[in-house]
């Protein structure tokens, strides 16, 4: 029981470092992504942490088996390297109980994997498509921010605001250009004003930006004759907000209702059934993966460990694609984990057939 808590630790600890280092690669990039649309005033701000935060299963479902299965072939790798994993061999340890004593920890991988694939992932990508449908129905002005232009209504309005109210009723110092649809061609109309606020029609429902003390130009770039009007109050009339669309993303239905489902429905199914089982079986591969030479130092088989994992995945991702397009059936996604089991296999327990078999081909090669 010992050595199980130490083996077993020493998988966790480099499990849990690995993983921190690919989700802070992947989450950046996210981040980043979020904050390029934040900052063109299509997402709020504080809206960007809520989506990384539902998303963030989905990141792990994916990372967790990597990293179990880089931790492993650290953990192991460095016991080879610093004669550890001899000194455990010479008190009895053989390579059938060092995999009984892997699987600890890759259960309990595999069962939080579980656990996000067939529901935190499937309820975080729900909660984000709600909020990226809301905040695609809410308005320009909605989303605006202050000290910024914006740019809306398909590029052609862009809006300044000077200073915008903490509960956004109210804005000052508004500044608004887009082409003027009942003029001549080219020509712009630019609307300046004190301030602003939104105003919804309680009979009709139409939303209105009534601007207070300000001026409204007309005319085209390059030339003088532009027209000047003064206002006390001046409305604009505000485009009315999508409708709800009805969220249908497979990745976004709960694991119950992908069972009576088509054939998209069941690859959607076996995808998030294989991510656990993906987990086991990289574990079980790792294990012979991670004896090391001292002479070949302690990464010498990090890469081609890496693409076999990555060619595990692709297979997996391309076969429940074909599944989903009618082309393919459920047969292919485990015939799949089935090819993957059986190499964990021979390089778990047939070395010594092999090895057995050399002396024999030598043996009729001399005859």
């Amino acid at each position: 029981m010992i050595i199980f808590r130490y083996l077993a630790k020493e998988v966790l600890i480099t499990m849990v470092a690995v993983s921190a280092v690919l989700l802070l690669i992947i989450m950046s990039g996210r981040f980043i992504s979020y904050l390029a649309i934040a900052a063109a005033g299509e997402l709020p701000m504080q809206a960007v942490y809520y989506y990384l935060l539902f998303r963030l299963p989905s990141f792990l479902e994916l990372i967790l088996p990597l990293g179990l299965f880089l931790g492993i072939l650290l953990a192991y790798g460095r016991l080879y390297l610093e004669s550890e994993m001899v000194v455990l061999k010479a008190t009895g340890m053989s390579q059938r109980r060092l995999t009984m004593y892997t699987l600890g920890p890759a259960v309990f991988t595999a069962l939080i994997v579980a656990s996000m694939t067939l529901f935190l992932s499937p309820y975080g990508a729900l909660k984000t498509e709600i909020m990226l449908q809301t905040e695609k129905n809410r308005g320009e002005f909605d989303l605006i921010s202050e000290g910024r232009f914006q740019s809306g209504a398909k590029g052609e309005r862009v809006t300044y605001v000077e200073q915008v109210n903490g509960d956004g009723s109210g804005m000052k110092g508004v500044f608004i250009t887009e082409p003027n649809s009942k003029g001549d061609e080219g020509q712009l109309v630019m609307v300046v004003a004190e301030q602003g606020r939104q105003y919804t029609n309680p009979e009709t429902g139409v939303r209105y930006l009534v601007l207070d003390n300000g001026y409204r130009y007309e005319g085209n770039p390059g030339q003088a004759n532009y027209r000047e009007v003064s206002f006390q109050e001046y409305g604009i009339r505000l485009p009315e907000p999508k409708r709800a669309v009805e969220i249908s993303q497979l990745d976004t239905l709960p694991t119950s209702g992908l069972m009576a489902g088509g054939k998209a429905e069941q690859a959607q199914l076996h995808w998030r059934l294989s991510l656990p089982l993906m987990t086991l079986i990289m574990a079980l591969i790792a294990v012979p993966l991670s004896k090391t030479n001292p002479r070949q130092g302690r990464y010498a088989k990090l890469i081609p460990a890496i693409l076999l994992y990555m060619s595990y995945l692709v297979l997996l991702t391309h076969a429940r694609e074909y599944m989903e397009d009618d082309e393919g059936e459920a047969t292919y996604i485990w015939l799949i984990h089935l090819v993957y089991f059986v190499l964990a296999m021979s390089l778990l327990f047939m070395k010594r057939f092999w090895r057995r078999q050399r002396p024999r081909v030598a043996v009729t090669a001399d005859a």
